[in-house]
């Protein structure tokens, strides 16, 4: 199999690859059995997490035993058709997803404290 080929020759992986998946695109009413169906076809999973609130919605993170593994599935899944929606999967990066949730997060503070002190941008 690519997984074998990939160990065999010593390949060094590019930096962002781990054994951590963003998936995104999801079909909203997709269960973790389907999950482990589609993904476990390239190795071994330790964990699937399916978002359920309304923000997450549609998303997951799928974790791979062997970061082979994952990148197997990140080559072969990105794109990949399920009930007519097209997989997004990226590999997770920690630095990339706590940014967009600090800038968010900023957003909202400065928001409540030009409320509070009656502040307002538009006068600029």
């Amino acid at each position: 199999m690519t997984t074998m080929s990939l160990r065999k020759g010593n390949t060094r992986l590019p930096p962002e690859v781990n054994r951590v998946l963003y998936v995104r695109n999801l079909p909203f009413n997709i269960t973790s059995e389907e999950m482990y169906d589609i993904f476990g076809k390239y190795g071994a999973i330790r964990q699937i997490r399916i978002g359920c609130d309304k923000a997450t919605k549609g998303t997951a993170f799928v974790v791979y035993e062997d970061i082979y593994d994952a990148k197997t599935a990140v080559d072969h899944l990105s794109g990949f058709n399920v009930a007519n929606r097209y997989l997004i999967v990226l590999y997770y990066q920690h630095a990339k997803m706590s940014k967009k949730f600090d800038q968010k997060k900023n957003e909202e503070d400065i928001a409540k404290l030009q409320e509070k002190y009656g502040v307002s941008t538009k006068d600029k």
